[in-house]
């Protein structure tokens, strides 16, 4: 008997050590009135539309620069689907002049755009429990940054 209650309080502890969880993995975004959030992160992402409702994770991103010379890696809690972002950023940034370069639709989907001379790879995952739907990490570099090769010491 003492067994069987120790394995119902075991249990119960570990749910709600996974519920807690959850909850504090999306507690670190910009704030304020949804114009207030959209419009800080126009101010900061320049021509890059994001999903509707999406936030920036704040602790996750690293944004050098602002408007449309940032580079650096934005991260994203998604209020909808993977498969409704994967469509959202495949319609919307053509419109805003991107060109796509791949996509590939998985269950980790990547496309990858470019524009002047920049590139952009978005990376579209599925959200947490009790979180976000969707996670979405865009990485915006330079086109042809100068990239050394590693020396091997031989």
């Amino acid at each position: 008997m003492n067994a069987l209650r120790l394995l119902k309080s075991s249990l119960a502890a570990l749910l709600l050590s996974a519920l807690l969880a959850a909850c504090a993995s999306g507690g670190d975004t910009i704030s304020g009135t949804p114009a207030e959030v959209e419009e800080i992160q126009t101010q900061l992402l320049g021509d890059m539309p994001l999903p509707q409702g999406a936030k920036i994770s704040n602790g996750e991103s690293l944004i050098i620069g602002r408007g449309d010379s940032w580079v650096g890696r934005v991260v994203l809690n998604g209020l909808q689907t993977p498969t409704d972002i994967y469509a959202f950023f495949q319609s919307e940034y053509p419109k805003s002049g991107w060109t796509t370069i791949s996509a590939v639709k998985a269950k980790t989907s990547i496309l990858v755009f470019s524009k002047a001379d920049r590139t952009a790879t978005v990376e579209i995952n599925d959200g947490t429990l009790g979180g976000p739907k969707s996670l979405i990490t865009v990485t915006v570099s330079p086109k042809n940054a100068n990239v050394i090769a590693p020396t091997t010491k031989r």
